[in-house]
């Protein structure tokens, strides 16, 4: 068994030196997460960790959000018959739970508890007003507690709201100038309050201020379909179409990749999400491999 795991880690390696890339020194983590017995995952949209290590798995099967600790032991399952099609999932200082429903165009808040406390869009409908979205994607927060969402899809925009979920702001437009974008999926913020969103369709990660100032783009990291910012200040990045992930510095340079298309561990189909943990891991969600998986540092 671990002549076959050392055959795998290499052959990691060498698809990201094929791929132009070091080998950023990840390896997966074999049987993670354990889901009770009889139970499946479906899609696998979202993951997000919060600071106790717990990790949520955001999916399109029976039980849409189930919790583990960080060794993959299940805790419990949120969420059934509430969701039409999960998308992304953050979990914020706090330790809200904010899950966003692309088909139904809004994003839940919950408690730790799993309550719903806020709700921003009207489900089933879409719309460009300050009060609906078009199929969202993503969430991030600043350290005041505002907060910015990716919407998405249909609108091409990223909107931004104040800690008790009143509308602040918009910028972007369906385009491929500064500023515009097609299919904003994923978005974060460093502590800087510089705001990362990832242009898929462009394949480009735009940055703004926290108004929404234009100050740069990274157009050498593929197609940012996730993202998420260590606790170091580095940035992984999935590149879905790529099937790998990039960890990144924040001046965009790529400091290594993780992984290569396929089924077996430590390989991705349709890398969709990601999320960083306290202690230097990596979570991973696949919508193809129905699947969520555990990194660590060689």
């Amino acid at each position: 068994m671990r002549a076959l795991v050392l055959s795998l880690i290499g052959c990691l390696g060498f698809v990201a030196a094929q791929q132009g890339f070091p080998d950023a020194g990840y390896k997966p983590v074999p049987g993670w997460p354990q889901l009770p017995e009889g139970w499946n995952f479906g899609e696998t949209s979202g993951v997000a960790v919060d600071a106790r290590g717990h990790v949520y798995v955001f999916n399109r099967g029976q039980h849409p959000l189930v919790e583990f600790d960080s060794n993959g032991k299940f805790l419990r399952s949120l969420g059934e018959g509430m969701f039409i099609r999960t998308h992304g999932v953050r979990i914020d200082r706090e330790g809200n739970i904010w899950a966003i429903d692309v088909d139904a165009h809004v994003v839940l808040k919950m408690n730790p508890q799993g309550r719903v406390v806020m709700v921003l869009g009207r489900k089933g409908q879409s719309g460009a007003d300050q009060s609906h979205f078009n199929r969202p994607t993503d969430i991030a927060f600043a350290p005041n507690g505002d907060f910015y969402v990716s919407d998405g899809y249909g609108n091409s925009r990223v909107v931004q709201f104040s800690k008790e979920g009143q509308f602040l702001r918009e910028w972007g437009k369906k385009g491929s100038g500064e500023g515009e974008f097609n299919l904003p999926h994923t978005v974060v913020l460093d502590r800087r309050g510089r705001v990362y969103v990832g242009d898929r369709e462009n394949r480009r990660v735009q940055i703004f201020d926290a108004s929404g100032k234009f100050l740069a783009q990274w157009t050498h990291a593929g197609s940012p379909w996730g993202m998420d910012l260590t606790p170091d200040g580095r940035l992984f990045l999935a590149d879905g179409y790529a099937n790998r992930v990039l960890l990144l510095n924040l001046e965009g340079q790529v400091l290594g990749s993780i992984g290569g298309p396929g089924k077996m561990p430590g390989q991705f189909a349709f890398a969709h999400a990601l999320a960083a943990g306290p202690n230097g891991e990596l979570y991973t969600a696949e919508i193809l491999n129905w699947r969520a998986q555990k990194f660590v540092k060689q």
